[in-house]
């Protein structure tokens, strides 16, 4: 296995972004979502990382799997996204390639969406 490689689908969120005066809230988010994801049985690893840069339009997350597309959002709200979250990452566990051609599930998320590369 590749140094960097990873076998498991993941969403990964940025715990260093925050609206100008907040705290950052992604590593509660992660939590909160590590438990949701675990309660309703998808097999997605929920992590975090220090910087997604996209610093003015916080909280940014991506979406990677092995094989699969990779997915950058941002302007996500922990206090209201976290039903379409579980909606998206059902989504997506459920797509061989990672690619999403009907949205619907993701809500309001998948108006967040800034960037998504094909797998390689």
């Amino acid at each position: 296995q590749a140094k960097g490689a990873f076998v498991k689908d993941r969403v990964v969120i940025c715990d260093t972004c925050a609206a100008k005066g907040a705290a950052p809230v992604g590593a509660a988010w992660a939590g909160q979502l590590s438990a949701a994801v675990a309660h309703i049985g998808l097999d997605i690893d929920v992590m975090t990382t220090s910087c997604l840069n996209m610093c003015d339009t916080p909280l940014s997350f991506a979406l990677q799997g092995p094989q699969k597309a990779t997915y950058l959002f941002t302007g996500a709200d922990p206090e209201t996204d976290t039903q379409d979250m579980l909606g998206l990452l059902r989504l997506y566990a459920d797509a061989p390639d990672g690619w999403i051609t009907e949205a619907q599930a993701a809500g309001r998320l998948r108006l967040c969406l800034q960037g998504r590369v094909r797998k390689l």
